[in-house]
This record gives structure tokens, C-alpha cells and sequence, in this order.
């Protein structure tokens, strides 16, 4: 069998999970009927101390529609040079919501309350009005890293010291409260908008949810018809949110433990540079010498392990729901065979 760490989006439907979708009450969601995407929705909500949630088919669309209702066109987008809503998407930012971003280079894709108050643009006509920051929680290319809630803090006030909004891209947030053990309804008070995906360590085969106030959702459900995310039966697919809620969460923590175990055997080969902090599911390391990032994918792929090389001496590994103790038994084992 094969065992593939490329990505957690590459997670299966459960037993119980297929079950769910099997079973699921089903309706129009355009119309509003749709009772599982309505419960999921108010799940969600709740559980983030939110007013309001839209059930969008992917991370991409939710952050994007999110940055839309934000923004103006013309306006400009704080964010990491290494956010997934910067570089990432396709460009959506400019495409979409016709805004620009400042990208900052921060630590491991996550910026503080100074680097984004020296970034605010002046009330200028030669400047593009500042609108928006975006932070990332976990930050992919930091590695999985998380940000200190203190921080958050520090960066809201900076955002309602100068009338700016602020959206979380929370793709692997759940990896985040796991890890940190923050309260989501923390997280509802400090932004304005969160995205959340269900289709990474939660399991789940499509989805992502947007959260805040009533008035923002209604305006967020008119941007996702204008992009094409009006959805009918889409039941069958917000069950495996459901169901992702309230049997996925936990279980992220053995995400983290079986990344620690693969960084540790990792760390024993004198052909390891540099790694990431290894503080959720993802690892992001160096490969020295003759161990390019390929030619470490193309030594674990003859023992059908999969593994992403990112960039000229990077390889990515992240594990999740799909990954069992004796595939990273087998794994360790393989990086211990390294010569």
C-alpha cells in the first residue's frame, strides 16, 4: 500500500464518515434547504462564536470570497509573502476583489502587530487604500507553525486602531486549536471572517467553511453565486463535515505525534539540514549534498512512500487522518536505511 505524505488533502472518507453521506438529509442549498448544509453551517458558527457560515466547495473559494465582500477594487491586502492567499491562488486576490497586496516577509509565514502597522499605507491618493490583513493559522509554508494568541491580539488592535478588517485563513486551524489549545470562540472575537477547511486533516473529500456576522454572509453567499459556488444537493458532502466535527477533531493530535516521530528519525541523517519547528502535522526540511529534494522523493517512492520536494533543497512531508503507526513505523524504517 502505498503512503503518501505529499499532502492531507489526500485523506479518504472513513467507514463512518461514507455512512454519513450515505444516510444525509438532503435539499436545495440555493433555495436555503438543504437541512445538512444548514446544520453544518450553524455547527460551525457555534462553535467559533460566530453569527453566520457558508458552506463554500473549497479553502480557495471561501478566503477569496472573503477577501472580496473585505475589499474594494483597488484597495490593498495585507498578508505573508508566504500566504497561501497570495501565492497559492492563482492570483485570485487581484482577479477576483481587483486589489492589491503588501506582502510581508515575516517568520515562517506569520507577521506581527509592528511589521503590519509600518505596512499600512497613508490617507494618500497616491496610495492604494489599505483594507485588509489576512493571517494563516497553521502557515503551510512556515512548516505548520502556529501563531501565539497573544499576537492575534496585538494584531487586531492594530487593525481597529485604523479601520481595517481582519480574515483568517484558517485552512488548518483545527491542527492549530489542537495543537495550542486556544478556544475557537477566541477566535470568532478577534476576526472578522475565518476560513475553514474541512478537506485537509478533517478527512473530508471537499469543503470549506466561511464564517461572520449575519450581514457579512449575506453579502458572502451573493459572491459565491457570482463565482459559480451556488450549490444544490450539496448534503451529502456538508454530512461529512458533520461528521468530521464530531469525530475528526481529537484525533489531529496523533497527526502531530506521528510527525515528531518521522522529524526525529529524520534528524539522526547527517544529510538533513535545516528543519522547520515541528509543531503540528506538517515538516519542512533541508536535503544536503548529493540528496537533492527529487532524488529523496525518488529513494522513498521504490518503497511506496510519497513525499513532496518544494523547492531546490526542501522536501515537505504531512501526515493525517490516512497515515496508521505502522506506516510510519515503515517509514522511519526507510529513512534509517539512508546512507
Amino acid at each position: 500500500m502505498t503512503i503518501d505524505f505529499r499532502s492531507d488533502t489526500f485523506t479518504r472518507p472513513t467507514t463512518g464518515m461514507m455512512q454519513a453521506m450515505t444516510n444525509a438529509a438532503t435539499g436545495d442549498d440555493v433555495f436555503g434547504e438543504d437541512p445538512s448544509v444548514n446544520r453544518l453551517e450553524a455547527m460551525m458558527a457555534d462553535y467559533f462564536g460566530k453569527e453566520a457560515a457558508l458552506y463554500c466547495p473549497s479553502g480557495t473559494m471561501s478566503n477569496q470570497i472573503a477577501i472580496k465582500v473585505h475589499t474594494q477594487p483597488g484597495d490593498e491586502v495585507i498578508c505573508s509573502s508566504l500566504a497561501h492567499v497570495y501565492i497559492y491562488e492563482g492570483g485570485g486576490i487581484a482577479f477576483n476583489a481587483g486589489a492589491q497586496v503588501r506582502a510581508i516577509e515575516g517568520e515562517r509565514g506569520m507577521i506581527t502587530a509592528e511589521q503590519v502597522a509600518a505596512a499600512i499605507n497613508p490617507d494618500d491618493v497616491h496610495k492604494a487604500s489599505t483594507s485588509l490583513v489576512c493571517l494563516e493559522n497553521t502557515s503551510n509554508r512556515g512548516g505548520g507553525c502556529m501563531y501565539d494568541i497573544e499576537e492575534i491580539k496585538r494584531i487586531k488592535t492594530v487593525c481597529q486602531d485604523n479601520h481595517l478588517k481582519l480574515h483568517l485563513d484558517g485552512a488548518r486551524l483545527f491542527n492549530a486549536l489542537v495543537a495550542g489549545g486556544d478556544n475557537p470562540k477566541i477566535y470568532g472575537k478577534l476576526f472578522d471572517s475565518i476560513s475553514v477547511c474541512l478537506n485537509k486533516g478533517m478527512g473530508c473529500p471537499m469543503g470549506s467553511v466561511l464564517l461572520g456576522s449575519a450581514a457579512y454572509i449575506k453579502a458572502a453567499r451573493r459572491i459565491r453565486k457570482k463565482l459559480g459556488g451556488g450549490l444544490r444537493q450539496a448534503g451529502f458532502m456538508a454530512a461529512t463535515g458533520i461528521y468530521a466535527m464530531e469525530h475528526h477533531i481529537a484525533r489531529l493530535a496523533e497527526d502531530h505525534y506521528h510527525a515528531k516521530q518521522i522529524a526525529k528519525a529524520l534528524l539522526e541523517k547527517s544529510f538533513i539540514g535545516h528543519m522547520l519547528p515541528v509543531e503540528t502535522n506538517i515538516l519542512i526540511f533541508e536535503v544536503l549534498g548529493d540528496w537533492t529534494p527529487k532524488f529523496f522523493a525518488d529513494y522513498l517512492k521504490k518503497h511506496d512512500i510519497l513525499v513532496m520536494p518544494i523547492s531546490e533543497n526542501q522536501v515537505r512531508i504531512v501526515t493525517h487522518l490516512d497515515v496508521t503507526p505502522a506506516m510510519i513505523e515503515k517509514t522511519c524504517a526507510a529513512i534509517a536505511e539512508m546512507q
